[in-house]
């Protein structure tokens, strides 16, 4: 997964210029969160580089005491850095985790014949683990930014927390229960890690001007949490397979644990604002009237604390304006780059204004969340098989096994390597370029996925990891310059959303896989395969078409809004253009 974000000198435009939506990049895929402005806040905005303010006897206004120490702010980004490299996805190292849970029997009951191999009952029940957190984890980024809008990003920190713990002591205690309690524990762990790490987005706001790298770190730190369990297996391998499941998950619970206590003694409570917020709020005169008012007799007093609120606000925009070098030559050019950025996207703006069932509507919202839901199940399917489908196609366990292992290595590395790449790409080149760029690798990895070379294998596994994020960050990227930020929530939580509930279709795929096909995953590979290649030649194509009539249309606007261009003529009066002497 990847992230979609919204920079703080990006959110200051917001509220000074006239779009509702912007185009920026760099999130989790299954977010779906545009802003983190609780709807019925009853405290002030916190800047980062405020520290909360303070009342006496809730009869003074807010005070500002200063910048917040610089070591505070990098302890807490560092901090959510480290808890989301082993926390934020850490179910999807699955593939790592299978052959443990192979070699220790897991579901071993239903395969009584087999001499260390796994069934069908126990294959399907071992995947059904993984598709199950798959699911949870993109269904509910909609109520994680619920909890954060609402109660804020420690509630939401401590959730994940407790989410993470439960799933923590299912599986360590699995075996002993009377009842299936890997599903269960593995779905917690899908559900902890969207809590911690959607959380954590709002830290972006500590350093404004450098969102976009603490952003690619949270990114980072999430794609690389999937390597938690490929150095479990190191050790189960090392210590001669005595470190069972049992004793890792119960050393795992230190995790949560420090979580918790990161959440109630270091984090903020409260969400640190974006630019556009604090400017927006700070901006509002009405913020001078305040319920506790009404109990001041004093009409001089009163006046008095008013006067200072106003002043309060002005100050706020001013240090905004200071920290921020949104005044000059700074601001212009990142003005500049901005207004670059958006029309080189060839779509931005296409339903910007509209309501969000206006935009679920259209094609634009169908065919991406097609794609996406294609796309998704591809990407899972590959991940909870990968060593089934390698075994079959090699006919050689052996180089099934180091198949397996080097995907192990390469999906947490893939994630990371491919940032770069990917802000590249997205700030540099138009939305059907990169659509087209999308189902170009996705056919790649589809015909690479059905050859029975080693070569093919290692081919198919260097696309795939670099294709993961840069698909996920694409999907927000268009939803964000097609959608807008107004209903970027509703729109990009419900594509994920659908994609996610739609993943347990990958059930039926290893179904058909493994009694119909006899284990072979050609078949199936090539459906999805040319499934996925049909949507998304629509959707470029689709895509491609509307560009081009939103480019026409914006140089008709342009101009059909130009001024008229007054020219001196030699005898001192003023002429339009060649139009001298009144037009003769």
């Amino acid at each position: 997964m990847s992230l979609h974000r919204v920079s703080s000198m990006g959110s200051y435009e917001h509220v000074r210029g006239s779009s509702p939506a912007r185009s920026e990049h760099r999130k989790m895929s299954f977010n779906p969160v545009g802003s983190w402005v609780p709807p019925a806040a009853k405290e002030d905005p916190v800047g980062a580089f405020e520290v909360p303010k303070t009342r006496r006897l809730g009869m003074r206004p807010p005070i500002v005491r200063g910048k917040q120490p610089l070591i505070s702010s990098i302890v807490q980004v560092a901090t959510a850095v480290v808890y989301c490299l082993f926390a934020a996805g850490v179910v999807f190292g699955y593939a790592a985790l299978k052959p443990i849970l192979v070699r220790e029997g897991v579901y071993g009951q239903y395969c009584p014949d087999s001499a260390g191999t796994t069934c069908y009952e126990q294959e399907i029940r071992l995947n059904l683990m993984f598709t199950t957190a798959a699911v949870a984890t993109n269904v509910c980024a909609l109520p994680v930014g619920t909890v954060l809008d609402r109660y804020g990003p420690r509630v939401c920190g401590l959730i994940g927390s407790l989410f993470l713990a439960v799933g923590t002591v299912f599986f360590a205690f699995a075996s002993q229960l009377p009842f299936d309690g890997y599903i269960p524990g593995y779905l917690f762990l899908g559900l902890g890690g969207p809590f911690v790490f959607i959380s954590s987005f709002q830290l972006s706001n500590t350093f404004p001007r450098h969102s976009g790298l603490i952003l690619a770190l949270l990114t980072g730190a999430f794609d690389s949490s999937s390597a938690i369990f490929l150095f479990y297996r190191l050790i189960y391998n090392a210590s001669n397979y005595t470190f069972t499941p049992q004793k890792f998950f119960l050393v795992y619970l230190i995790v949560p644990f420090c979580i918790s206590l990161a959440q109630i003694f270091l984090m903020p409570k409260q969400s640190y604002k974006t630019v556009g917020e604090l400017v927006t709020h700070a901006e509002d005169p009405s913020n001078d009237i305040r319920p506790s008012d009404q109990h001041i007799g004093d009409e001089s007093r009163l006046a008095r604390l008013r006067e200072e609120r106003r002043q309060h606000r002005e100050g706020v925009v001013s240090e905004i304006t200071s920290l921020l070098g949104h005044k000059g030559e700074e601001g212009d050019k990142q003005t500049q780059a901005e207004e670059r950025k958006k029309r080189i996207s060839g779509v931005w703006g296409a339903l910007h204004g509209q309501s969000a069932f206006q935009q679920i509507k259209s094609p634009w919202f169908i065919l991406i969340t097609l794609f996406t839901v294609i796309q998704m199940v591809r990407i899972n399917y590959f991940v909870a098989t990968i060593r089934t489908q390698y075994q079959h196609l090699l006919s050689n366990d052996e180089e099934a096994v180091q198949v397996n292992n080097v995907f192990d290595i390469a999906l947490p590395l893939g994630g990371v390597a491919a940032i770069p790449m990917i802000g590249l790409v997205l700030d540099n080149t138009s939305t059907p370029f990169v659509l087209a760029l999308l189902v170009s690798i996705a056919t790649g990895i589809g015909i690479l996925g059905v050859l029975p070379y080693l070569w093919a294998a290692y081919a198919n596994i260097v696309l795939f990891v670099l294709y993961r994020p840069f698909y996920y960050t694409a999907v927000s990227d268009y939803a964000a310059k097609v959608f807008g930020f107004h209903t970027f929530g509703k729109v990009y939580g419900l594509i994920i959303c659908l994609a996610g509930i739609l993943n347990f279709f990958q059930s039926a795929l290893d179904a058909l896989t493994h009694k119909k096909f006899h284990g072979d995953p050609i078949p199936v590979n090539v459906a999805l395969l040319t499934v996925a290649l049909v949507v998304g030649v629509v959707l470029v194509g689709f895509v491609w078409y509307k560009s081009q009539k939103l480019g026409r249309d914006r140089l008709e606007d342009e101009a059909e809004g130009a001024t008229e261009i007054l020219m001196p003529e030699g005898n001192g009066e003023m002429v339009n253009g060649d139009m001298a002497n009144g037009g003769r």
